[in-house]
């Protein structure tokens, strides 16, 4: 398949398995990564492995010109950028009387204006091709909220809002914008987590079980190369958490 996706924040959790997806299909996969460069190289392994080609590009979504050479590099290096997959993202949790100022900025910077960055320096190309697909990575936090994630809420539920007017002002050139808004999935971050706080989580959950990366992988898939009349919206994918 001669198609070419970049992903950021693809070196570990929800992006490599989207990464690994992906190439399974064949494609050319841009692998963006800021500090976890081991991972992602076993990452790009991978999707080699399974058939697609991997590129590595180090770089820090929340810096604009950062952002802008990684889309640039995809275009060098492949002539083209088919499909965008704003997956970075980081937590910074603290109730809100304690949250400090630096630990906002950095989640709305990372979060929030990562995707806007990335986004901004994909739809040039997106445009003179006339068809493109970006897929922005919310959360349920966004749409439900959750004590101490002010930071991250407020982050995710932007994401939601800039995925519809995007996809407004981009849907007469052919391109195609969504949000794919997972609940609990299992990564280090929920891992990390104690077990009561899982088992707590385990009885919101009508389906009874944490996600998996690839339950996400595979919507990410289907944005990315089936739904051809599906543009603005957001799939969530929580096992019937946000009900």
């Amino acid at each position: 398949m001669d198609k070419t996706c970049v992903i950021t924040g693809a070196s570990r959790g929800i992006g490599r398995q989207i990464a690994l997806v992906l190439g399974e299909q064949g494609m050319n996969v841009v692998i963006n990564y800021r500090g976890s460069r081991e991972q992602a190289e076993e990452t790009a392994a991978e999707v080699e492995n399974r058939g697609g080609r991997a590129m590595l590009i180090q770089g820090d979504v929340a810096d604009f010109q950062e952002s802008e050479q990684l889309v640039k590099a995809c275009v060098d290096k492949f002539g083209r950028i088919d499909i965008l997959i704003n997956n970075a993202g980081i937590t910074r949790d603290s109730l809100i009387m304690r949250m400090k100022e630096e630990d906002w900025d950095k989640v709305i910077s990372t979060n929030l204006k990562g995707a806007f960055n990335c986004s901004r320096a994909a739809v040039r190309f997106m445009m003179k091709q006339k068809e493109g697909r970006i897929i922005n990575i919310a959360s349920v936090v966004g749409l439900m909220g959750n004590p101490g994630q002010a930071n991250y809420a407020a982050a995710k539920a932007g994401i939601i809002g800039f995925t519809k007017a995007l996809a407004k002002e981009t849907a007469s050139r052919g391109i195609l914008v969504n949000a794919v808004a997972p609940g609990y999935i299992q990564t280090e971050m929920t891992d990390a987590l104690p077990d009561e706080t899982k088992e707590k989580i385990l009885k919101h959950i009508p389906l009874g079980r944490l996600g998996q990366p690839s339950d996400v992988a595979e919507v990410v898939r289907f944005l990315s190369l089936e739904a051809n009349y599906i543009t603005g919206q957001v799939l969530v994918v929580d096992g019937g958490l946000a009900m």
